[in-house]
């Protein structure tokens, strides 16, 4: 057996005899120990070795329960398969360009078998019509249990991992076994987690490497005490994490910005100064995308009146490549913004610090940033600029990592393609900085706006936008326009509750231009303002920009200059 696998029955077998998951809260919570949960995962593993089921399959799950994922990815860690968690249609998804695009998928990964669990089994007529095999979960649990797991070496695929939220154009990042146990156990050693005392609280989607291994495989692995809800709960009534917070006395969360930013509002109308109890919380995970300093402001003053302490805020680097996480900012330590000079940054790409008391903080003379934390056990780090040569502290280029975490590479329509360069270095894309070896990321290289010599980080106009009353908190997004050439410039796109009123849409593109020009001394190209629920996504709810800036071309280049 794997590192990884010895210690999921080891677990099953120790303290996960007294831990387990919660699943069906609000309404019909049931709990299962770990122990219970690997019995489950072993009768569906002797399911699939007994149907055919090969070591190094790769296997595809489609389903959204916790309940029925969390056995049913271990039963194919058992069998010594992969698993693969394929995109989820919506009510507003073609089935059948849906049904297509995943046969390609499961033909980029190798794999002619999905497992299929609620509430997606009613999907069965549509892979019988597109001729895609697939069980059912539910069949697979009653099955006899596998005696033993299938034996497999560290170098086998455990996890691939779909980066898209498209998949037009899939890819998968390989996680090994190998990858996956380096990284869980170097996250559970820089969080302090003790699976004695912590209990996690997670309502964050399976298909998502942060919510599939961060907060399901994690805990499974190591006996943490968990209670899962879906995505779908959460937005039905986000008030439902901090009660589950509360009810189970949580030390752990995790969410990207827009759920501190909705939760927060909400938590902040709340009259009770009872309702909530927050102070068990130790870490609430912030690193889905770069950390929003006003998304995290608005959670920590609604959560102070329920005793949420500032310092459980807990900013984080991470990406598929590297399984999970990059880094972690101290245990307690908060929010730590750098602010850094404009100028330097835009015109010189280098991150000047501002010292506390300075005039300029609080103006558009300065830039600030969460700072991240030091590299997880296991990771370097590099900053290098365009040339490969490798740059010093606060000379900010692009960030280059290497370690026992980091995927061997992908697989695509084309084929395998490696990740790592003849050193082991992977060139992450994105571009920051190093502050006495903690990590700052300022964004996306592709996504910066180059104009005037300056470059402008998107996240600084995206901001500015969603200060804009009316606008959906975390859901404007600034994309590149001719990017490139001499005419490079950009446009803000938005979501908000008043999309089709012409005159609110006039007075929200007006006062977004007037914010944008304060901040970043650039006027938009146009702003274009859409119905909630029209951005373009990944799956993990990041807002995709270049995908926006081509969907909405047309409508971008009819509401031009501003």
């Amino acid at each position: 057996m794997t590192r990884f696998v010895d210690t999921l029955t080891a677990t099953a077998a120790g303290v996960g005899l007294r831990t387990g998951m919660t699943t069906g809260e609000p309404n019909e919570p049931v709990r299962r120990t770990w122990a219970e949960v690997h019995e489950r995962a072993r009768a569906a593993a002797g399911g699939l070795v007994s149907a055919g089921m090969r070591p190094g399959a790769a296997v595809g799950v489609l389903a959204a329960a916790p309940a029925l994922i969390a056995p049913v990815a271990q039963a194919v860690w058992l069998a010594g398969g992969s698993v693969t968690m394929l995109h989820q249609p919506t009510q507003r998804t073609d089935l059948a360009e849906w049904a297509e695009d995943t046969i390609r998928v499961l033909r980029m990964i190798g794999s002619d078998l999905v497992l299929l669990g609620d509430p997606f089994d009613q999907l069965a007529p549509v892979l019988d019509e597109h001729g895609i095999q697939y069980r059912m979960i539910a069949d697979l649990l009653d099955a006899e249990p596998l005696a033993e797991p299938v034996g497999v070496t560290e170098d086998d695929l455990a996890l691939l991992q779909l980066t898209s939220g498209s998949t037009a154009e899939p890819k998968a990042v390989k996680i090994t076994h190998g990858n996956l146990y380096s990284n869980m156990t170097a996250m559970m050693e820089r969080s302090e987690f003790d699976p004695e005392f912590d209990t996690m609280v997670s309502w964050l989607p399976l298909f998502h490497d942060m919510g599939m291994v961060g907060l399901l495989t994690v805990p499974m692995t190591f006996g943490v005490e968990l209670a899962k809800v879906t995505p779908a709960d959460f937005l039905s009534g986000p008030l439902l994490w901090p009660e589950l917070i509360s009810k189970y006395r949580a030390t752990m969360t995790a969410a990207p910005n827009f759920a501190y930013a909705i939760t927060g509002k909400r938590m902040a109308r709340v009259a009770e100064d009872d309702a909530y109890d927050l102070s068990s919380l130790r870490i609430a995970l912030n690193g889905a995308e770069p950390v929003d300093e006003e998304s995290v402001r608005t959670f920590v003053e609604a959560g102070k009146r329920f005793d949420l302490d500032p310092g459980a805020i807990f900013p984080a680097y991470g990406l598929a490549e590297s399984t999970l996480a990059v880094s972690f900012a101290p245990v307690g330590s908060g929010l730590e913004m750098d602010v850094v000079e404009t100028t330097a940054l835009e015109a010189h790409n280098i991150a000047v610090a501002v010292p506390e008391g300075d005039p300029r903080r609080g103006t558009e003379q300065v830039r600030s940033f969460a700072v991240l934390g030091r590299p997880l056990p296991g990771l370097e780090v590099v900053v290098v600029d365009d040339d490969g040569t490798e740059l010093g502290d606060r000379e900010v280029g692009e960030i280059k990592l290497r370690g026992s975490a980091m995927t061997p590479g992908y697989l695509t329509t084309d084929g395998p393609v490696a990740a790592l360069d003849s050193a082991g270095w992977f060139a992450t894309g994105d571009t920051g900085y190093l502050v006495d070896g903690q990590i700052v990321i300022c964004g996306r290289s592709k996504d910066v706006i180059i104009m005037g010599g300056r470059n402008i980080y998107p996240t600084d106009v995206e901001r500015a936008a969603c200060g804009v009353d009316g606008v959906r908190a975390g859901n404007a997004v600034a994309v590149r326009l001719d990017a490139g050439t001499r005419r490079e410039r950009f446009a803000v796109v938005l979501e908000s509750k008043s999309a089709g009123d012409e005159e609110a849409e006039r007075t929200i593109a007006r006062e977004v231009s007037r914010r944008v020009v304060d901040a970043v001394e650039m006027r938009p190209y146009a702003v274009v303002v859409l119905e909630p629920g029209s951005l373009l996504k990944t799956p993990s709810g990041k807002v995709k920009r270049a995908a926006t800036a081509s969907h909405f071309a047309e409508e971008i280049t009819r509401r031009g200059h501003v």
